[in-house]
């Protein structure tokens, strides 16, 4: 299991990678689990009022979740790749440049 984590203005997100062999976990829209590789991680967005609040970049900011979005990848790279573009975009959803977010990818080993 890969944790891909990205952090820009004070708050993060942390999103999973599940490798070959590993089950990722089993609801309703998640990927063939023929998949080798599964990224599964919340999407956010910014909303004027309501949500979450979040304190970001010395701003508040309400955030709205959508249910996580999995999806299947053949390779790790190709998942890796998606993870930090993954990121990098739901950053951008709440006003942060997308270029300041610093991603990075950390093995979990199983108890």
């Amino acid at each position: 299991m890969l944790l891909v984590r990205g952090a820009a203005g004070g708050t993060e997100l942390t999103g999973t990678v599940y490798e070959r062999g590993e089950r990722a976990p089993q609801f309703q829209g998640a990927p063939d689990e023929d998949a080798p590789y599964v990224w599964v991680c919340d999407e956010f967005y910014e909303v004027e009022s309501g949500g979450s609040i979040q304190e970001v970049d010395g701003r508040e900011v309400h955030v709205a979740f959508d249910s996580p979005m999995p999806r299947g990848f053949d390779t790790r790279d190709q998942a890796v790749e998606a993870a930090r573009e993954h990121v990098r975009t739901q950053f951008a959803r709440i006003g942060v440049d997308p270029e300041a977010v610093e991603v990075s990818v950390e093995k979990v080993e199983h108890a």
